[in-house]
């Protein structure tokens, strides 16, 4: 053998071992970045690690790493130039974030692409997750592709732990809201009366149903003394913790309020400067709030906003309308007129927020006041329990099954 096919066998041997000895280094380092993903370090330095390997162990001078966060493409990685402004990428980005395979982009008649060398994309079915910009490439051409197929690699390893971070994110907020969720309805159902009077002056029956876990309807029945009781429906705009947070603040401030023995004009007056202070006018509470004397068998009355209360006695329905506006939208309520009836033996008073008769502005599906107070004359000679359950059976009739749209609260009274 020669002295010059011995020289040329010991090169190949030389670029061998090189070659051996890179793959291990990238081996290497695709197993230091896989470890580091499983030790969950911040995203911060699995990019600085990134960026290490590109410059140390692939030489390249240019580069850019983009990921997708909904229809836009945000650079998260890049050395080497002037990096572009967000407009310039986002074209890049519609010019090749479809294609599927690495491709040489030298060639590509527009200064911003062809500026790089090599794109390479990283999808998830038909969905472009990220993309790679390379340029001033320093690679034997034999091995560009083994080179390429390697970045896309270890690209796709890091956006996957990036979108499996984000995914864990988000887990554990919509844990924790569960959680948050969870406890504000453990608390509204402690605030919503469990126990509601049957005896020989009054029988007391309500339905509370909530749209979703919680709600801002609200209802409460206190005995004031041997002879009065005073109950109250309301109903909070808004829904979700926050009407639930007004509401568990409005019973609070209610039950302080009634045990100073004031007239019911200066309770919802009071009450009306607690909700406004509360949300500064954001948001506001209807409520419908009555007081019955067995002494004399009249109910005190005032209706703030709410839908009316229907008396049902003597054959006739007679609406409780009197009252005040909305309270939480004024510092000072505008008006405040109290309203008296007399109760006749076994009337009703039925009580209820217009979860009742409105859902999602569907008059088809909506249940009139008028339909409801045929309803009550047709059926007010049943108990009231049996009363709720036709009346929420007609309502489901009515909507086809369909889930309520808003919160249902009916709190009804029969006085003996």
């Amino acid at each position: 053998m020669t002295s010059k096919e011995n020289s040329s066998e010991n090169e190949d041997q030389i670029d061998l071992i090189e070659l051996l000895l890179k793959r291990q280094a990238e081996l290497n380092a695709l197993l230091e970045i896989t470890r580091a993903i499983n030790s969950n370090v911040p995203s911060e330095t699995l990019i600085e690690m990134l960026q290490m390997i590109m410059m140390s162990n692939l030489r390249i001078k240019k580069f850019r790493l983009l990921l997708q966060n909904i229809d836009e493409f945000h650079c998260v990685s890049n050395f080497g130039g002037e990096l572009e402004s967000f407009e310039d990428l986002q074209y890049i980005a519609a010019e090749l974030a479809e294609l599927k395979i690495p491709i040489p982009i030298t060639d590509h008649p527009h200064p911003l692409i062809n500026a790089y060398d090599f794109f390479i994309p990283v999808h998830h079915k038909d969905e472009a997750l990220a993309f790679v910009l390379v340029g001033d490439f320093e690679a034997d051409e034999k091995l560009v592709n083994n080179k390429i197929d390697y970045i896309q690699t270890l690209i796709n390893v890091i956006v996957v732990a990036f979108e499996n971070k984000k995914l864990f994110k988000e887990r554990l907020h919509r844990e924790r809201l569960q959680r948050e969720v969870e406890l504000a309805s453990q608390v509204q159902n402690m605030l919503i009366p469990q126990k509601l009077p049957s005896n020989l002056v009054v029988d007391v029956e309500a339905i509370y149903r909530p749209h979703q876990s919680i709600g801002g309807d609200f209802f409460d029945f206190i005995q004031l003394n041997d002879d009065k009781f005073l109950w109250c429906v309301a109903d909070v705009s808004g829904k979700g913790i926050s009407a639930a947070l007004i509401m568990a603040n409005f019973q609070a401030s209610l039950r302080a309020l009634v045990s100073l023995d004031m007239s019911l004009t200066d309770l919802i007056e009071r009450l009306n400067q607690v909700v406004f202070n509360n949300t500064k006018g954001d948001r506001f509470i209807t409520l419908f709030i009555g007081v019955y004397n067995k002494i004399t068998r009249t109910v005190n009355y005032i209706n703030a906003g709410h839908n009316a209360s229907l008396v049902i006695q003597n054959n006739s329905i007679t609406p409780l309308k009197k009252g005040t506006t909305m309270i939480g939208v004024f510092d000072e309520l505008p008006f405040v007129n109290e309203g008296e009836i007399t109760i006749e033996a076994e009337a009703i008073i039925f009580n209820y927020t217009d979860g009742i008769i409105e859902f999602d502005g569907d008059e088809e599906q909506s249940l009139s006041e008028d339909d409801l107070m045929e309803f009550l004359s047709n059926n007010k000679d049943e108990d009231l329990k049996e009363i709720h359950h036709l009346l929420m059976e007609k309502i489901e009739d009515l909507r086809h099954q369909s889930e309520a749209s808003d919160d249902i609260t009916i709190l009804s009274l029969k006085f003996h």
